[in-house]
């Protein structure tokens, strides 16, 4: 999906904002460029804006249409003067994706060690951060055909998922609380938006090489594949799934992890 289809013809005008999108190998920029190539104007967010800005001309570059936008999920304000200035030069939002997340507690190997700070700002970025986002950009949703909200998730959530299934402890407890809680989130929005046509889904990347430049590949594919079907969920069309969460493509098995 990374090519030219049959969809962008459909995608032509739209405008997708993609949140953690300043990182250059990021799976935000990746998803941002696939959305992009598919038609849709790309709006990447992130902290620093030196660096979205850096992410948006390369995409421009390479004859995609993207400007840049600074928010901070931990900052309200933020949101509210990207979402005014969103409105006033598009008025529309086809597309969301929450990709921006934080891992603060990936040195914690139990929910009894966890530090409560680390915890409320896992919070911040992968759950009250966009769930303030969504309501701030719900009027240019709502001014879109049929737009869509995709919520990145990750397969930490499943150590929640599986209760007391899961054989050892909770990691970095309070990211796999926040996506987990994410999800929830997603599933909830969804049966709200439902009447106005909005589909609103989660979907897990899956292990991806995210920082290639520091020899780090863990053990995943290209960042572009995990892309494909995020952006694959942004585009779904009207009569697909709501409150899901997906992975390439198909329902994810949500049962217990083992091992």
């Amino acid at each position: 999906m990374s090519t030219a289809s049959s969809t962008d013809a459909a995608a032509a005008g739209r405008v997708a904002l993609v949140t953690g999108a300043s990182r250059p190998h990021g799976l935000g920029v990746a998803v941002a460029r696939e959305l992009a190539a598919h038609g849709f104007h790309a709006v990447l967010a992130g902290r620093d804006l030196d660096q979205t800005r850096l992410r948006a001309e390369e995409l421009s570059a390479a004859g995609l249409a993207a400007t840049a936008i600074r928010i901070d999920l931990s900052d309200h304000a933020t949101i509210t003067e990207a979402t005014a200035r969103l409105g006033a030069e598009f008025g529309r939002l086809d597309a969301l994706v929450h990709n921006a997340a934080l891992m603060p507690d990936w040195d914690t190997f139990r929910l009894l060690d966890a530090d409560a700070d680390r915890v409320r700002a896992a919070f911040e970025v992968c759950v009250f951060g966009p769930w303030a986002l969504t309501q701030a950009c719900l009027p240019l949703l709502e001014a879109a055909p049929a737009a869509r909200v995709v919520t990145v998730s990750s397969g930490a959530a499943m150590q929640v998922r599986a209760g007391v299934a899961l054989p050892r402890p909770v990691g970095a407890p309070g990211y796999s609380m926040a996506k987990f809680t994410a999800e929830a989130l997603t599933a909830s929005l969804a049966v709200e938006l439902r009447d106005a046509g909005i589909l609103v889904n989660s979907v897990d990347p899956g292990q991806f090489a995210s920082h290639p430049e520091l020899g780090d590949d863990n053990d995943g594919r290209p960042t572009a594949e995990s892309a494909r079907w995020v952006a694959w969920a942004a585009m779904l069309p009207a009569g697909a799934p709501t409150g899901m969460l997906f992975e390439d493509g198909r329902t994810a098995d949500l049962g217990a992890p083992t091992g």
